[in-house]
């Protein structure tokens, strides 16, 4: 028996389900639905290891319906029309419709969503969609429109803890051990609210100790055992991390060679594409800002073209667009000023406007200043005035400071000109 504990604890029935009581507990929404017999197609929302896939297995075995499961992932058009095949056979007069469960549903590109919209207009099957993303962006209207969506929230510290004890108690590989648990608070932390990875670790500390030993899990225990042993506890997490830390880092570094090589890594290891899409989104604009604008363009349309077509022709447009920003000159000066302006702001407060730029809708508004002194800045040569902006506690505050590139220094050379010394250019 190698099945890991996540998987030998995977409940059946729905009242060993634990969590999400907002939808199954008694009363609750989505119970009512279960317990009436009909069943909508609907989008299960929420972060990993909070029971999406367990909940959608525990409907179709309460209903009796026949359980067709397709991870977005490994699975292609081809999949689902072969699988909807198997379902048109298997519907019968008096037999409710088989559940068809997509895992990971946001990552099927739009042709992959479309081809689910016939069976599910029909009839054929009852769609369970599975997503850690906010379907809005993710699904296609046409499909989110025959939709429900239904949220559900990590698991909270009562919840793991009764996982843990349930585990020790009811599984047999482990109620036969001599189990002692004293401190749950770093299986508790390490898990994030995620079911599958508490059960991981919970399962690789016991794995430390001999049969016929004692066992007793401390925090100290756990951290040692999980430090020991990180890639096994959670490859694909450690994995995860750490090259798209190494991609971002590489681009950075204006080096295309490993820039598309950890994409490539990444493909390969079957990272979600639109995850690499959105970090190069933001690398545009972090870490090359105004020093190329057009890398933030071309990022986002990345994120279309990708979204629009799936993979594997994915991949080229990535690759593309990666290398694009790598070559990219650099800048962060957006990215600092930002950060020095929140700063500022943490420091001083809500200070007031200055009259000269405030809005004067009433006569009395008008009468006490608001808007006097304002100079309209197309009324003077190109368009600049010397109108003060910041409030007076702040006055000549320097938060932009242009990038040492040439699109910057033109700024800079246009900010010297038009404001002199004021600030410091």
């Amino acid at each position: 028996m190698n099945q890991p504990l996540a998987e030998r604890m995977r409940p059946k029935m729905l009242d060993d389900y634990i969590g999400q009581e907002h939808l199954v507990g008694k009363g609750a929404i989505l119970r009512k639905v279960i317990e009436s017999g009909s069943l909508p197609s609907f989008i299960l929302w929420g972060p990993p290891g909070v029971g999406k896939t367990t909940l959608a297995s525990i409907i179709a075995n309460t209903q009796d319906r026949p359980f067709h499961s397709l991870s977005a992932i490994n699975s292609g058009v081809k999949d689902i029309r072969e699988t909807i095949e198997t379902a048109k056979s298997q519907k019968f007069f008096s037999r409710p419709n088989p559940v068809l469960f997509i895992d990971e549903i946001h990552r099927f590109s739009k042709s992959q969503q479309d081809s689910l919209l016939g069976a599910v207009e029909k009839g054929i099957v009852t769609l369970i969609g599975a997503t850690t993303e906010n379907p809005s962006f993710e699904v296609i209207s046409a499909l989110l429109s025959r939709s429900q969506v239904y949220i559900l929230k990590p698991l909270e510290r009562h919840h793991l803890i009764t996982m843990i004890d349930k585990a020790i108690s009811e599984d047999y590989d482990l109620k036969n051990k001599k189990i002692k648990v004293e401190s749950y608070d770093a299986m508790i932390k390490i898990s994030g609210g995620d079911g599958r990875k508490l059960y991981n670790c919970l399962e690789l500390v016991i794995n430390q100790f001999d049969k016929e030993e004692e066992i007793v899990i401390t925090d100290e225990v756990v951290m040692e055992a999980i430090q020991q042993n990180l890639a096994m506890y959670d490859k694909s997490g450690e994995q995860h991390y750490d090259i798209i830390s190494a991609f971002i880092k590489s681009m950075r570094a204006s080096d295309p060679n490993a820039t598309v090589y950890y994409l490539a890594r990444m493909i390969e290891g079957g990272e979600d594409p639109k995850f690499i899409c959105r970090r190069m989104i933001i690398l545009a604009s972090e870490d090359i800002g105004l020093a190329n604008p057009n890398a933030l363009l071309l990022a986002n349309n990345c994120f279309q073209a990708v979204h629009l077509i799936g993979m594997p022709e994915g991949r080229i447009i990535m690759s593309q667009t990666a290398i694009y920003l790598a070559c990219s000159p650099k800048s962060n000066a957006s990215y600092v000023a930002i950060n020095q302006a929140i700063a500022l702001v943490r420091q001083t407060g809500d200070l007031p406007v200055p009259l000269q730029l405030r809005n004067a809708p009433t006569g009395l508004m008008k009468d006490i200043g608001y808007g006097a002194d304002y100079k309209y800045a197309h009324d003077f040569k190109n368009a600049v005035s010397d109108l003060e902006c910041l409030p007076d506690d702040i006055k000549g505050t320097k938060l932009y400071a242009p990038g040492a590139n040439p699109a910057e220094q033109k700024y800079g050379e246009l900010l010297r000109h038009f404001w002199k010394e004021k600030y410091g250019y």
